[in-house]
């Protein structure tokens, strides 16, 4: 495989990454450096070329370096953790409120049969459609501009429910009747205060309740001075976790 027009290509150049797409007009100047369309096409991944490292990009750095985005994101680091406790694969349908840029949604399609998501503002119903479109994206997601507490659904319909909205609990006893006997429930919230608020409003509905969060902590690349960054993403929210009772 060679990258051809109209590919999406990761530079990467020392601790600096950027996200293309290949069309005849592309280019990239980093100081002394200059490269052109004609300088990637035809070439394969992993090539250098004047400094810069041509990889494919996986789906992480597609969300992060070309998702547009008006609101904080489901960090991957959170995205891909909550989809694997979830449980998700081919076979189950997840439900999804509270979409926003659609980053979380496109971690969840890669991995589970069906997604239903809904969103209630408009503009991120736009904007998440755009990111999806864009990248080609979502492709097994059934997307509605609706608040999700008006939706009308079958009992038992989903495997997996994961909701990120601002206040929870007035939706917890319809998400539960939604959900299969023992179905994992997931959410996001960004105060302990807001988790304590859910836990206590779990209690008759949920089983196995965890809350955790997840810090990342990326290290300079230098064997000689191997420290971590400066920088850290550290605390973007709590994540709670359970399990449907009966």
């Amino acid at each position: 495989m060679s990258f051809q027009e109209g590919d999406l290509v990761l530079l990467v150049t020392g601790e600096r990454k950027y996200l293309k797409r290949l069309g005849r007009d592309f280019s990239l100047n980093l100081r002394d450096r200059l490269l052109k369309f004609e300088d990637v096409v035809g070439r394969k991944p992993g090539e250098v070329v004047k400094g810069f490292c041509l990889l494919e990009p996986t789906l992480e750095e597609v969300i992060l370096l070309g998702f547009e985005r008006k609101t904080q994101i489901v960090y991957p680091k959170d995205s891909f953790y909550i989809a694997f406790k979830l449980g998700l694969s081919v076979g189950k349908r997840l439900l999804e409120f509270g979409v926003g840029s659609g980053a979380s949604t496109a971690v969840f399609s890669q991995l589970a049969g069906e997604v239903w998501a809904y969103e209630v503002r408009e503009e991120f119903y736009r904007l998440a459609r755009k990111n999806w479109e864009r990248f080609g994206l979502c492709k097994n997601v059934r997307l509605e501009n609706v608040d999700f507490s008006i939706v009308e659904l079958e009992e038992g319909l989903f495997d997996a429910v994961f909701v990120d909205v601002k206040d929870p609990l007035p939706f917890l006893e319809k998400v539960w009747k939604v959900l299969k006997a023992g179905a994992s429930f997931a959410s996001i919230l960004p105060t302990t205060n807001q988790v304590s608020s859910l836990i206590k409003s779990m209690e008759g509905l949920f089983c196995d309740v965890e809350v955790l969060e997840i810090l990342h902590r990326p290290y300079k690349v230098n064997p000689d001075r191997l420290r971590p960054r400066d920088l850290m993403t550290a605390h973007t929210g709590y994540l709670v976790f359970a399990r449907k009772s009966m």
